[in-house]
Order: C-alpha cells, then structure tokens, then sequence
C-alpha cells in the first residue's frame, strides 16, 4: 500500500499523476500474475485484468475477481499485468500490454481474449481497443475513469456524446480523443469488440460514465446502488460473469 493507493478522482487526476507518475518504474517486460481455471482442461479464452490507479494487480485476487471466475467453472484463465501509473504517464501501456500479454497469449494458443478495465484500467482497456481491435474479444470496463469533469461538462452541455463536437484537436489532448473515438466507435457500423460497462450509481465516475452509457445497447450496461469501492467492483464482476454463463 503506497503513498499513491487512491482510486482515480476526476477532480485530481492530473495533478496526480505529475506526482505519482515519477513513483512507478515500468519494466519490459511487465510483470503479470497468471492464474488458471478450474480444472485441469486447456483453455482457449483469457481474461487480462486491468488495475486501478491505487492498490495492486494483485488486487484481483485478493479481492475475489479470480475465485468468482473459478467458482462459476466459467473456462477462463486469467491474467494481471502490473499496469500501474507509470505505462500511462510514458505512454507504453498498449505497446506493453501487446507485446508481453496479448501476443504471447495469442501464440500460446488463447482465441478469445476479453479485456477487464476497473477505474483507470478502464481507461487502458479502451485506448488498447482503440488501437489494436482485432486482438481483443471484447471489453468489460468497471467504474472507467474517461477524463476530467471539463471534458464531462462540455459533453453534457452538448446534450450527450452524439450531439457533442469534439472540434479540432491536439492527438496529445488524450480525453479530447478518447471521446470522439467513442463517438465513433458507437455509431460505426464495422464489427468491432463489444464494449460492456458497469458502475455504482453513486461513483465518483458516474457523469462520465453515464454519457457512455447513454450511447452503448441497453444489454451492455449494468448499473447498480454502490459507489467507486471494491465490494461495488465485485458485484458488478459477478453480474458480468452471470452473463456469461447464460450466454
């Protein structure tokens, strides 16, 4: 538990990862915790999970992400990389994340992989779609942080993400295009991943993740009483994971 163990606030972010940033080393390549499903049987989906801002990969464990895929015998295995703060303030998280995790799992035999963003790990998941679509099966994001209540207020001020105009912009204004992206990206008629989200009414990400919702199919949002906490987080996994078992 370090000096930085806080989950994203959109009100903070930047100034935090001035801060924090300089704190986190990355590695090539990253590390990652690897666990299996139950049973002895080869599997050919993966679930990579994306950390937050605060706390640990290790986190998914700890927090029952890993015994809830188990304990349903849902045919998983699962990854953490160590994608902490440090592979978003050099920009090498969707590099990192391509070349240590998703080739490897790829050329190990893994034919549908699902990307599982929690907070800021939502944030990575999407930007990792963005740019590599067709490695990934499709996306789960819990209580995604997508940038600060500026870019959430002009967005609602426009009347939501299909009214708004992103204008002409900087490629380093990197919430500026993360929401055209999604603008595009939820009016396009190419076979892209699908993009899930959930989150707690009462999250501190929950305007921005209300515009998101606002423009996604019905089927991929969940939505529930809860606010931006692990055990939030843990219902909404489960809930995800009831999906698939029905599916």
């Amino acid at each position: 538990m370090g000096r930085c163990n806080i989950y994203i606030n959109t009100a903070v972010f930047l100034s935090v990862i001035i801060v924090c940033g300089c704190l986190y080393r990355t590695k090539t390549p990253i590390d990652a915790l690897v666990y299996e499903a139950k049973g002895n049987k080869k599997n050919t989906q993966l679930f990579v999970f994306l950390r937050g801002m605060g706390g640990s990969h290790k986190n998914f464990k700890k927090n029952g992400f890993v015994d809830a895929v188990r304990d349903r015998e849902l045919p998983f295995d699962m990854v953490a990389p160590n994608t902490h703060l440090g592979y978003y303030n050099d920009r090498s998280l969707e590099l990192r994340l391509k070349k240590d995790i998703i080739d490897p799992a790829r050329a190990s035999g893994y034919k549908k992989i699902w990307l599982v963003g929690v907070s800021l790990g939502g944030l990575g998941s999407i930007f990792y779609v963005r740019k590599y679509p067709d490695d990934i099966e499709g996306v789960i994001t819990i209580a995604p942080f997508l940038g600060s209540g500026a870019i959430v207020k002009e967005i609602e001020k426009a009347g939501g993400l299909k009214k708004w105009n992103p204008g002409m912009y900087d490629e380093k204004d990197w919430q500026r295009l993360l929401w055209h992206w999604l603008k595009v990206y939820t009016r396009q008629d190419k076979d892209l991943p699908p993009l899930y989200i959930g989150y707690g009414q009462s999250d501190i990400n929950s305007r921005a993740n209300n515009l998101l919702a606002e423009v996604l199919p019905r089927e991929q949002v969940v939505m529930i009483k809860g606010r931006h906490s692990n055990s939030t987080f843990k219902k909404l996994w489960e809930i995800f994971l009831d999906g698939f078992i029905k599916s």
